[in-house]
């Protein structure tokens, strides 16, 4: 793959993961729009693990707490009170990724093309759009994450399971449901970004080993940068975005992804000289 075609696919990862504008979506359409030839679910998922050392190294703290809480908890004698929340917030993390991995599973199985249609993705981007707008405008913003329960985490986890979908976001879809729970914004931003941990693990687990039952050295070189250009963009997309939500809301992402979404549907259903 050319490194121009590489630069741009890894820029267009890093800051659309940790964004609610579903960088899934934005994947399919560069090919799309440039000619390109489609880079296939290997290199998706490479620029995806560039990101995944991106919100690990920005959420270390958060991350080695769960780590360490969990190992303590399998080792009685040294269990202390201190790794209660941490624990419980590494179950919570689990309990919301057993839908999405159930339902992941299950299209990798049957059919890994179904949602990558434009009309699918264009109608998503609004949809989804909206439906963000109404859940951060109409609900309260009183909960933190030491107040999410484990029916909770289900419910965030059911909505993160429809992000397999282009056009959902990841992201704007678990952040809906966090906010239609009453989160905080940067709490609903938080939970999130810890949810995208074991999912692109999940994910870069099961197309690395696709990957190296291929043996194609050229394309592990690909894989590699790919993955170093992602998390330089993804780790200064993580830092804007919290800080952008300590101050504003998700309106210029709902606006964007409202004239990404017309501008395709004008595409999918009546601009003439093009065929997809």
């Amino acid at each position: 793959m050319p490194l121009l075609n590489i630069i741009v696919l890894s820029a267009v990862q890093g800051i659309t993961e940790f964004l609610p504008v579903s960088s899934s979506a934005h994947l399919v359409l560069v090919p799309i729009f440039t000619g390109w030839p489609d880079q296939g679910l290997i290199i998706d998922v490479a620029v995806h693990v560039g990101t995944l050392l991106a919100v690990v190294i920005y959420f270390r703290r958060d991350v080695w707490g769960m780590i360490a809480a969990t190992g303590r908890r399998f080792r009685p004698r040294h269990r202390r009170r201190r790794d209660g929340e941490e624990f419980r917030i590494a179950m919570l993390v689990v309990v919301a990724t057993v839908p999405a991995v159930a339902a992941g599973w299950t299209i990798n199985e049957f059919n890994q093309d179904i949602f990558r249609g434009l009309k699918v993705i264009a109608w998503a981007t609004v949809g989804f759009a909206v439906l963000l707008y109404l859940a951060d405008k109409l609900s309260l913003t009183v909960k933190r994450l030491d107040h999410l329960g484990f029916a909770g985490a289900l419910f965030i986890g059911l909505f993160q399971a429809l992000a397999l979908i282009p056009g959902t976001s990841r992201t704007g879809i678990t952040i809906t449901a966090a906010r239609i729970l009453g989160m905080e914004r940067t709490e609903a931003a938080r939970f999130s970004m810890l949810l995208s941990i074991p999912i692109i693990i999940a994910a870069g687990s099961l197309k690395g080993w696709e990957l190296y039952r291929t043996g194609d050295a050229q394309l592990t070189d690909t894989v590699f940068t790919a993955i170093a250009i992602s998390f330089v963009f993804a780790i200064i997309t993580i830092a804007g975005f919290m800080a952008w939500l300590r101050h504003s809301g998700f309106t210029p992402f709902v606006i964007y992804r409202l004239i990404l979404g017309v501008f395709l549907l004008w595409v999918a259903y009546a601009a003439p000289g093009f065929t997809f």
